[in-house]
C-alpha cells in the first residue's frame, strides 16, 4: 500500500492502488470516499492517477472519457428538466398517466 519515503515527506503508492482508486473512481464513487476509503492525501490525488491512466491508454480512451463527461453533463440538465416539471404537473396527473395538454 501506501510507504514513506527516508525523509518522510512524501508517498509512494504502488500500481495496484492507484489501479482500484481509478477503476472506483469510474465506477461512480466520488474522489472524496475513493480518497478516504483506500487512505488516500486527498481526491486531487485520484484525479491525477485517473487523467495518467486515460493518457496512457491512448486517444480512444481521451475521446471516450470526453465523450462520458458530456453524456454526464446531459444527465444532469435532463434531470433538472424533469424535477422542475415535477413540480409544475400534479403529482395525481403524473403518476395515473393522464395526458396533459400545453400551451
Amino acid at each position: 500500500m501506501a510507504k514513506t519515503n527516508r525523509g518522510g515527506s512524501k508517498r509512494r503508492y504502488d500500481d495496484e492502488l492507484k489501479r482500484e482508486a481509478v477503476q472506483m473512481l469510474m465506477d461512480g464513487h466520488s474522489a472524496a470516499s475513493v480518497a478516504a476509503n483506500l487512505g488516500l492525501s486527498g481526491p486531487n490525488l485520484v484525479y491525477r492517477w485517473k487523467a495518467a491512466y486515460i493518457e496512457a491508454s491512448g486517444p480512444a480512451a481521451t475521446e471516450l472519457d470526453e465523450r462520458v463527461r458530456e453524456l454526464e453533463e446531459q444527465l444532469r440538465r435532463v434531470e433538472r428538466e424533469r424535477d422542475i416539471l415535477k413540480k409544475v404537473v400534479p403529482s395525481k396527473a403524473w403518476g395515473r398517466g393522464i395526458p396533459l395538454l400545453c400551451g
